[in-house]
């Protein structure tokens, strides 16, 4: 553990990247009990909520801060394996943002989030009660293909979701790199060389990216 003098208090996070990533975690556990619980027009709602959130992170991958764009943390193979090198050593580089390996477990989670919402507005359930908005545009048994698919991505994220709590954990307890405190405040204590200057989106770049985003899921949920 770097010593808390060698280090700086450094803005990594901006604040749109911390509300989504908790509201984000809030609203797939909502879903999933929503869904356990058969309250579908809960988790209809939910469903329109996280698709908005997805459609703005899209959206902050590309025109977001330094630290929220994908080209910041999707690295290259290369990349991946020499920080895999360090993963078990508690002295581990100590990046900015989301770390080389960390970088594309983020890159699945949002592909896999988008997939399981995408697959949910055409999904029918088995009796044909229940089913997505935009359903009634495909067939009963490409309905009940979506729904398939959907339990399959939910299935994937459970374990996807699992590995990235037990990594935080491990970089708290073993690495002693607090990972979770910053998402909150958006600070983290940082090395010199590990401080890179990060240029931080406007407000209003966000505001626009989250009214496109709630229109078309709302034009969807009206469909």
């Amino acid at each position: 553990m770097i010593e808390p003098a060698l280090t700086t208090r450094t803005r990594i996070w901006d604040l749109p990247t911390r509300v989504f990533h908790w509201s984000l975690a809030g609203l797939f556990c909502f879903s999933w009990w929503s869904a356990e619980n058969a309250r579908m027009d809960w988790h209809r709602v939910s469903g329109y909520v996280l698709l908005a959130l997805l459609l703005f992170r899209w959206y902050w991958g590309f025109a977001g801060s330094t630290t929220s764009r994908f080209s910041s943390f999707v690295k290259t193979p290369r990349e991946v394996l020499d920080y895999a090198a360090h993963f078990f050593t508690r002295q581990g580089p100590i990046t900015p943002g989301h770390n080389a390996m960390g970088g594309w477990s983020v890159l699945a989670l949002i592909v896999l989030l988008s997939l399981q919402v995408f697959t949910g507005l055409f999904s029918v359930d088995t009796d044909g009660l229940e089913s997505g908005p935009l359903a009634r545009f495909v067939s009963f048994s490409t309905g009940r293909s979506y729904a398939s698919v959907h339990g399959l991505s939910f299935d994937l994220l459970l374990i996807l979701v699992g590995l990235h709590v037990a990594v935080v954990l491990f970089y708290l307890f073993y690495k002693r790199q607090n990972l979770i405190t910053p998402m909150f405040t958006g600070d983290k204590r940082l090395p010199p060389e590990a401080s890179p200057p990060l240029q931080f989106a406007s407000m209003g770049k966000a505001l626009a990216g989250i009214v496109v985003a709630v229109v078309i899921s709302v034009l969807i949920a009206r469909a």
